[in-house]
């Protein structure tokens, strides 16, 4: 609530900028513009104004160290458990994607397929899948957030269940929240390096990297110590099965 609000009331003191910057453009064009512009058409954006572009950290870093992994692994297809969309889109231009979601995705593209599942009981067979990936998804599940049951341990009944389907010397490429333990409901939990060393205890880990919260790029093989600085970060764990 009190984001909503600070975002409001920057919007009203940035507004009289771009109203500024509007009539200023309506006189440059003057008699001669090739567009209809009437200030009923107006669709400010006032936070746009910035030295550098901003992104959303966790989301382009991950995707794109997931992207590099697949192009690494090479598989004959891959599946995804409720990842970023744009991750799935981009990937199914060189390797087929099967995209699976709670609330499916009315997405159509060639090299992907687009289906609902459930996260605690994935509709396939026991080790079946050689290249599978769940990114930014489990820190979610049991919080009710999108419309799923509540269940203080539906994160570790979904961690439980992408093992299960996982085949023997199959790549998953896990992705959560990374930093000191704690739930911020019901947006999500965030696990301690030590949490996901020990529930995906059974399998070899290929690859830690960290995407740090705040500045810099992220780190290759990172380690436990600079996950455990953290306090949002965005841990990237490359796992295979045994």
């Amino acid at each position: 609530m009190l984001k909503a609000i600070v975002k409001k009331t920057k919007k009203m003191v940035l507004l009289p900028l771009v109203i500024k910057d509007y009539f200023a453009f309506k006189k440059a064009v003057g008699s001669n513009g090739r567009f209809t512009m009437n200030l009923g058409d107006a669709y400010p954006c006032p936070f746009d104004k910035t030295m550098m572009t901003g992104f959303d950290r966790h989301y382009v870093y991950h995707a794109a160290w997931a992207a590099r992994k697949v192009a690494e692994i090479r598989p004959a297809s891959h599946t995804d458990i409720s990842s970023s969309l744009y991750f799935s889109s981009i990937v199914s231009a060189f390797v087929p994607v099967k995209f699976y979601d709670y609330r499916p995705a009315d997405l159509q593209l060639s090299g992907l397929l687009s289906e609902k599942a459930d996260l605690l009981a994935l509709p396939f067979a026991d080790s079946s899948i050689a290249s599978l990936s769940c990114m930014h998804t489990v820190e979610h599940v049991g919080l009710g957030r999108y419309g799923d049951p509540i269940d203080p341990n539906g994160d570790l009944k979904a961690i439980r269940e992408l093992k299960r389907v996982l085949a023997p010397g199959g790549s998953l490429l896990f992705v959560v929240p990374i930093g000191k333990a704690k739930i911020q409901f019901n947006a999500h939990r965030i696990y301690s390096y030590a949490m996901i060393m020990k529930y995906f205890n059974d399998l070899e880990l290929r690859e830690f990297s960290l995407i740090p919260e705040t500045s810099g790029p992220m780190i290759v093989n990172a380690t436990r110590e600079q996950a455990d600085k953290e306090t949002y970060g965005c841990g990237c764990f490359w796992f295979v099965k045994r």
